[in-house]
């Protein structure tokens, strides 16, 4: 202990408190203690400054992560509402839909008193080489069978291809392997409408053996006539875009747009039975 009340440092800071002390009541005596007082104010000036700048920074620190958090809250109380929006936009449409599709298929069984109708959902959709089938959510327990008619309020899709005990196989009107006996809505005119494969990407399928000189039009509602093939008389098949003569048959060829959009297909209706009778091409004709 000793060596440290000997030690330089011990009698430097000895001095300093000496005359950090004896300088000022001199001073003050002397009558310049206001001096004295400027002098320490003015060379603490620039720490005040300092202080004042760092905690004003520290304070407008703390402001910002307040208001941060404030506007995180916020963000997530918005979110979720947007969320519970889009929810309930998404809920609105879907009934909308269903309600869509309810009274086109009310409508299709007002028209159609004669028909049994079962309603079907698509759960799946196979796309191979040559052909794109449906599957629908109803099968043999629900008395489906194979060559039974499916079709939308809008018109035919296609026919029953292959059965399950709870689901079915659809081949739709625009696969090669499907042909409906057909007619001009307009005019009577007779043909045969056929899927062709380079065009049923595009919804288009082809109505042949029309004479060239058919009463047939751009624009024209073609319709199944009951003649030959699965479907019974009357459904829309689709509409006419373009004509096209074939010089090598010397026939005339019209190019139909499907009028069940395929694209898109959720739900559709199977024709379980319908009061069939033979329509004859003398009596369609003559029609």
């Amino acid at each position: 202990m000793s060596k440290f009340f000997k030690s330089r440092f011990f009698i430097a800071a000895l001095l300093c408190a000496i005359v950090l002390v004896t300088v000022p009541s001199v001073l003050s005596v002397m009558g310049l203690g206001n001096y004295v007082r400027s002098a320490l104010g003015t060379a603490a000036t620039p720490f005040r400054y300092a202080f004042t700048e760092v905690a004003e920074g520290i304070d407008g620190f703390v402001s910002y992560f307040r208001e941060f958090d404030a506007i995180n809250a916020e963000n997530r109380i918005l979110k979720d509402k947007i969320a519970e929006l889009e929810s309930r936009l998404e809920a609105a449409e879907a009934t909308e839909e269903e309600n869509r599709w309810l009274y086109g298929y009310l409508g299709l069984k007002r028209e159609h008193i004669d028909y049994e109708f079962e309603a079907a959902r698509v759960i799946g959709r196979e796309s191979g080489n040559y052909m794109t089938i449906f599957t629908l959510n109803r099968g043999s327990m629900h008395d489906i069978e194979p060559n039974m008619p499916v079709v939308t309020e809008k018109g035919i899709v296609g026919y029953v291809s292959e059965v399950g005990a709870n689901w079915c196989k659809v081949v739709t009107i625009l696969e090669t392997a499907s042909s409906v006996g057909a007619f001009v809505e307009r005019s009577g005119e007779l043909g045969l409408v056929e899927g062709i494969y380079e065009l049923k990407d595009d919804g288009i399928c082809q109505m042949s053996y029309l004479p060239p000189d058919a009463d047939i039009k751009v624009g024209d509602v073609i319709l199944s006539s009951g003649i030959g093939s699965l479907y019974p008389r009357g459904l829309v098949i689709g509409t006419v875009t373009e004509l096209i003569p074939d010089e090598f048959s010397r026939t005339l060829v019209a190019s139909l747009k499907s009028a069940a959009d395929l694209t898109d297909l959720r739900s559709v209706m199977i024709i379980k039975s319908f009061n069939a009778y033979t329509v004859s091409e003398e009596d369609a004709a003559n029609e």
